[in-house]
């Protein structure tokens, strides 16, 4: 795993992603995952405001964003790399905190469908392939109430290059995530340029307590 990350992956990316500045960078990260095209999106400040409440098992997400489609969908998506303990756990509640935070916003949003992107530093899944999208059927709800519950889990060591010259965005952002640097020098790697930089600064201001 890309090093710059060490200490504690989602509180450093949560300090730098969590803002106005960088809301590009995550939009970029979505698109590239997902394989959506974004028109809008917002960060949901609701469980950073709440960080200090919450017991520090708890404390594993990146970032909560509200996005608009471009197909004039809404969808809640959280962020967030686990590590090896109480995996589904923390999977599942992830997506109960970021899904039920819907609630609590004062703004009149209607409630839309929720995705997390969960990222592994370690295999887990039989499965060979990298990056699997899981679905769960809610009990006892009907389906035009609630789609089913869509979980991302992202294995950074399964990852493998087949074509190094005709790269995806998510294959570049793969490469960032398990640690090569260079990565960030190709064209179309803006984004994962400017969280180099960001990372770069944090590392240099970082204060031992």
């Amino acid at each position: 795993m890309n090093r710059k990350f060490i200490s504690n992956s989602n509180l450093v990316l949560r300090k730098i992603l969590n803002s106005n500045d960088n809301i590009d960078i995550l939009k970029d990260f979505i698109e590239s995952f997902l394989k959506v095209k974004i028109q809008k999106i917002k960060i949901n400040y609701y469980l950073k405001n709440q960080e200090r409440y919450l017991p520090s098992e708890e404390k594993f997400g990146i970032s909560d964003v509200r996005v608009l489609l471009d197909n004039g969908e809404e969808r809640n998506i959280g962020i967030q790399f686990i590590d090896g303990y109480y995996i589904k756990t923390k999977m599942l509640l992830y997506y109960y905190q970021i899904n039920s935070n819907q609630n609590l916003y004062s703004d009149n949003r209607k409630k839309a469908k929720t995705i997390t992107l969960n990222f592994l530093d370690f295999p887990y899944m039989k499965e060979n392939t990298y990056h699997k999208k899981i679905h769960l059927k809610p009990i006892n709800e009907k389906k035009e109430i609630e789609d089913d519950i869509e979980v991302h889990l992202i294995e950074l060591p399964k990852f493998k290059i087949e074509d190094a010259s005709n790269l995806s965005k998510e294959e570049m952002w793969m490469m960032y995530l398990i640690g090569d640097i260079e990565i960030k020098n190709k064209k179309g790697a803006s984004k994962i340029k400017k969280l180099d930089n960001l990372l770069e600064e944090y590392w240099k201001s970082e204060k031992m307590e």
